[in-house]
């Protein structure tokens, strides 16, 4: 992130590092997805505009938007301590849903394509719930997650492709990659347990998913940790 950028985490549970150097301010506003999604009509852009933002979360703007965010910003810091107010959810969910609808106007005026139909949309959204969900820990091929939203895999793939720019396989293989990886630092069990964990077929081939992910072999990896580790 820089001057002018906003984050969208549509997602926050695949967030697992944050750094920045000392000189970094921001200001935020967490809110349950759930809630922030009651405040919106049905609309292609709600769908279609969090799944771009899943790929790519920054929003650049210009210094105007910029200002204009900060003032929704301030406007909602400035209310929402007013919880004796006898419409608070109500003012509360305008002032967001004023928010929201900037984004969706600073996102689209670069994103003029993302528009796309309910059907789409559906199955995008769809897809994307199966990876959050942890389905690549076992399931890795198109065909499952066709046959799970009741769509060929030409369907499935060209969909998402379309929408998003990036291939169902890049998706479903950097979901796995990132729980192998885990598995790798955090857990007591072997390679081989691991492979077998993650429904692989057999060691080797969990060997070269993780030289064609990873870069190196589970064995290497876990050994590259070690020394790092012993180093500090």
């Amino acid at each position: 992130m820089s001057k002018n950028d906003i984050a969208v985490i549509t997602r926050p549970k695949l967030v697992t590092e944050i750094k920045s150097d000392e000189n970094y301010r921001c200001e935020y506003i967490a809110a349950p997805d759930k809630f922030l999604h009651n405040l919106l009509p049905a609309n292609n852009y709600s769908i279609q505009g969090s799944v771009s933002l899943f790929d790519n979360p920054l929003i650049k703007v210009s210094d105007i938007d910029a200002s204009r965010f900060r003032a929704d910003l301030a406007n909602i810091r400035n209310r929402i301590d007013n919880v004796d107010h006898r419409f608070y959810q109500e003012m509360m969910g305008s002032l967001l849903q004023t928010m929201v609808y900037d984004l969706f106007d600073f996102h689209a005026k670069t994103n003029d394509n993302i528009l796309t139909t309910d059907r789409v949309g559906y199955i995008t959204t769809q897809f994307f719930t199966l990876i959050e969900g942890g389905r690549p820990k076992t399931h890795r091929e198109v065909s499952h997650y066709a046959a799970q939203l009741h769509v060929t895999p030409k369907y499935l793939s060209d969909t998402i492709k379309r929408v998003t720019g990036t291939s169902v396989s890049t998706y479903i293989n950097n979901a796995a990659t990132a729980i192998a990886l885990e598995y790798l630092k955090n857990s007591n069990m072997s390679v081989s347990q691991i492979a077998d964990e993650m429904n692989f077929s057999s060691l080797s081939y969990f060997s070269r998913f993780c030289v064609k992910h990873i870069g190196m072999s589970p064995v290497k990896f876990r050994t590259a940790g070690a020394k790092n580790k012993a180093m500090r």
